[in-house]
Parts: C-alpha cells; sequence; structure tokens
C-alpha cells in the first residue's frame, strides 16, 4: 500500500519554561491510502493535537511529517503555504458538523470549491453530485436547520469529499449522532478508503466504530501504541472481522 501519511519523531510543546507541556513525544506513525486509521486515547492525550498537525492547523515543535506519492515535507512550511497544502491533500469533517447556517446544503459545499477557485455552474454541477454520492441530491436547497444530525454530517462529508481530497480528517464525527446515522456515516467513511484509496483518520472515543477500523492506534501521554485490527477479503470486498484486542484498546481509553 502507498504511504499517505509518514510521521516522524513528532513533538509539539505548548508554552515555555515550567509552564511547558509535551502534548506530543517522538511520536512515528504511517498511514496508508485506503485504510481507515482510529486515534483513540482519553482526553488531553494528544491524538487531536496530532491530527491537527498532520492537517497544517497546528505546527510541530520538532519532527518531520511528509504527505503524499510526493512526499510532501509540512514540518517547517511557512504559514502563507499551509492554506495551499490543506486545500491539496485534505478533507475535514468534524463533530460539530461546522456548516454555515445562513447556507443551504449545496451552498455549504460549494464553500469547499470556492477556495479552489471554482464558482458558478460547475460548483454547482459538483456539489449536486457530490451530495447524490452521500444520498442526499434531494437536499440541496435545503438548510442545515432543516436537517437531522445525520443529515448534517453527511453534507459535511460531502464538502469534505468535493475537492477530491487523498486524505480525510475526523474528528469525532458520530458522537453527535445516533447509532443508525452514526453507522451510515462510519459505512460512507469507510467505503471512501476502499473504493477511492484514500487515507482516512478519525479521532474517536465511540466504540461503535471498532468494526470500521483497519487500525487502532491508541495514544496516551503523547506517545502511540497500536492495536491491530483484522479484515478478511471476502469475494473482493474488505468486510470488517471480528474485532480482536478491542476490549484491551478500551481498557486504557
Amino acid at each position: 500500500m502507498t504511504t499517505a501519511i509518514a510521521v516522524r519523531g513528532l513533538s509539539k510543546t505548548y508554552g515555555t519554561g515550567e509552564t511547558a507541556t509535551r502534548a506530543l513525544k517522538s511520536v512515528d506513525l504511517d498511514v496508508r491510502a485506503g485504510e481507515v486509521l482510529l486515534l483513540m486515547g482519553p482526553s488531553g492525550s494528544g491524538k487531536t493535537t496530532l491530527l491537527s498537525i498532520m492537517g497544517c492547523i497546528l505546527r510541530a515543535t520538532t519532527g518531520s511529517v511528509r504527505i503524499g506519492a510526493n512526499e510532501v515535507e509540512i514540518v517547517g512550511l511557512r504559514e502563507s503555504e499551509l492554506p495551499q497544502v490543506r486545500l491539496r491533500y485534505f478533507g475535514f469533517v468534524f463533530q460539530g458538523f461546522n456548516l454555515f447556517p445562513a447556507l443551504s446544503a449545496g451552498e455549504n459545499v460549494e464553500v469547499a470549491l470556492d477556495l479552489k477557485g471554482i464558482r458558478g455552474a460547475e460548483a454547482k454541477r459538483r456539489a449536486k453530485q457530490v451530495l447524490e454520492a452521500v444520498e442526499l441530491e434531494d437536499k440541496y436547497r435545503a438548510k442545515p436547520e432543516d436537517l437531522s444530525g445525520g443529515q448534517k454530517q453527511r453534507v459535511a462529508i460531502a464538502r469534505a469529499l468535493v475537492g477530491d481530497p487523498e486524505i480525510i480528517l475526523a474528528d469525532e464525527p458520530t458522537a453527535a449522532l445516533d447509532s443508525a446515522s452514526g453507522q451510515m456515516v462510519m459505512e460512507m467513511m469507510t467505503g471512501l478508503a476502499r473504493e477511492s484509496n484514500r487515507a482516512v483518520i478519525i479521532v474517536t472515543h465511540d466504540d461503535r466504530v471498532f468494526k470500521y477500523a483497519d487500525r487502532i492506534v491508541h495514544i496516551e501521554d503523547g506517545s502511540v501504541r497500536e492495536d491491530a485490527v483484522e479484515r478478511l477479503l471476502i469475494a473482493g470486498m474488505n468486510e470488517p472481522a471480528h474485532v480482536r484486542g478491542a476490549g484491551e484498546v478500551m481498557a486504557h481509553a
């Protein structure tokens, strides 16, 4: 499998002197294209910090993060260079949906295209196409207040997808959803990895999503360890196998 993100010796320290806090400590991690990887751990363990550094939202203190087949090094880039890397490589999905309440579902998706300079009829066409892919083709004109939580999250996924990113980063995407909506969202996220060979990285506390993971990376006090989650290849389709070791992972969560 192609490596989508390669993290080496990554550290992040907040503050200086006696008030300094080490959020990440020499983290090494490879994320492969086509896999769903879960980042798990207690609050304050460093998982969201790691996700944010990989997504060019936070800056690392030391270490290396290389993105994509071209191994673009993002640690050390100028602040002005980071937005273009985000636009080129990443789609983001958040727990709070982050939809603009005054815009329709379609317009919320088109915002991501506007950032890439795609507007007008072409933006509308692409927005409708991606909303159809998440089974919301009839909600193009609906405002967020008229959508359920699961529908809002699917609009957020559509917005993340419309720019055709290589990597999807998701922070607690199922936490605010009921079981049925959470299952639909995770099936879509898994499909993104399998069918489009994207890397999907999810920060979560939700044990309902275990069965969708290829790997679980557990973070404790800024350091990581892995617990493998096996999958079975059945008739050419990747389907979740029984999650061995899941109880062990949660025992540390």
